[in-house]
């Protein structure tokens, strides 16, 4: 249960650098990021530490901003 929960946290890291990486690449603050995808600042920020679990919705959202499809953000994150 451990391992499973160790491989979980290293996918929402993997996943929130590679938004971090996109998102700068842009030039977006993360409040340019945030407005675009309809959700807190703060909400991103935590994406981009691996402090949270992105839902399907929010990966749509973020991936679409980003202007990449949600399979290549997925993939950029080896998820």
């Amino acid at each position: 249960m451990i391992h499973m929960e160790v491989a979980l946290e290293s996918a929402q890291k993997r996943i929130g650098n590679v938004i971090r990486k996109k998102r700068l690449e842009l030039g977006l603050s993360q409040e340019d990021l945030a407005e675009e995808c309809e959700v807190h600042r703060t909400y991103i920020g935590s994406i981009e530490r691996g402090e949270r679990n992105i839902s399907l919705l929010n990966i749509l959202r973020v991936s679409k901003a980003l202007k990449i499809k949600a399979s290549e953000l997925l993939s950029l994150a080896k998820l």
